[in-house]
């Protein structure tokens, strides 16, 4: 064999010079952001967050509508249709309809925070193929080098 062919890969000339993005070595320390895991909301933030875990509940909306219907038997003997209005939009839709929203945007977090993950999880396998990717051209990049030093090693002197 020749020289040119036991030649260590130190001693090939590289076409491609690998940088790896500062973002690869972040990636390696951090999880996917979810709701839950939010951080320095403060005192204020925390309250809001316990005071929306506990009205987002459907238990609270059926508090809530009990609550409403001991109203109600007042309001229609008034026959009052204004005061009637009222407690429907009022009373009974606010109040009832609040934790039933909240109970709604709670399933959705949860889903998009499952998207995150899934999103997350396909990035790295995309992060992956490339660095496989990346890996067999620098292989190839090797057999060329070797191809190319085999070449100029069996070419005439002189030329």
């Amino acid at each position: 064999m020749s020289e040119g062919m036991d030649a260590p890969a130190s001693k090939t000339r590289s076409i491609f010079q690998y940088v790896p993005h500062p973002r690869i070595g972040q990636r390696k320390t951090e999880k996917p952001a979810k709701t839950a895991d939010e951080r320095g909301i403060g005192f204020n933030g925390k309250v809001g967050v316990f005071i929306t875990t506990v009205v987002g509940t459907m238990w609270a909306a059926y508090i809530f509508t009990v609550l409403a219907l001991i109203s109600l038997p007042s309001v229609l003997k008034s026959k009052d249709l204004v005061l009637i209005v009222a407690w429907i939009a009022q009373t009974f839709l606010q109040l009832v309809l609040l934790p039933i929203i909240i109970v709604g945007q709670n399933v959705q977090a949860r889903a998009a925070d499952k998207r995150s993950e899934q999103t997350y999880s396909d990035a790295e396998a995309i992060l992956h193929e490339c660095l496989q990717l990346q890996a067999h051209l620098q292989a190839q990049d090797t057999i060329l080098d070797d191809l190319v030093q085999r070449l100029h090693g069996a070419s005439p002197q002189g030329a």
